[in-house]
């Protein structure tokens, strides 16, 4: 499995971006994390899906309300949208994806990552 990220850019605070996470094969489980400069890749948001379609979103506090994941069955694409962006989510973001196992919030729970895509939020 194969993941392309992209949609990062230059955005001032209050504004929106979304970002995009195409996956090449089968996945069950994705997942958004963030790195700012400096400090250590955090959890931002996951989704997973059962065989129904039935699907189910975590959010780290500090996102709660403001982001948004959702997926393009069709597509085989799961988006983050942003909104309200405050300069501390200036940070590079991957998507990651697995089989749904384990705790979403851990990088170990996914088998695959995309490259990041840069946020920089300006105030």
């Amino acid at each position: 499995v194969q993941l392309q990220a992209s949609g990062g850019g230059l955005v001032q605070a209050g504004g929106s971006l979304r970002l995009s996470c195409a996956a090449s094969g089968s996945i069950y489980a994705t997942g958004w994390f963030r790195q700012a400069q400096g400090k250590e890749r955090e959890f931002v948001a996951a989704l997973k899906w059962s065989s129904s379609s039935v699907s189910y979103a975590y959010y780290a506090d500090s996102v709660k309300g403001r982001f948004t994941i959702s997926r393009d069955k069709a597509k085989n694409t799961v988006y983050l949208q942003m909104s309200s962006l405050k300069t501390e989510d200036t940070a590079s973001y991957y998507c990651a994806a697995g089989e749904g196992y384990g705790d979403y919030r851990a990088l170990s729970a996914y088998d695959y990552w995309g490259q990041g895509t840069l946020v920089t939020v300006s105030s």
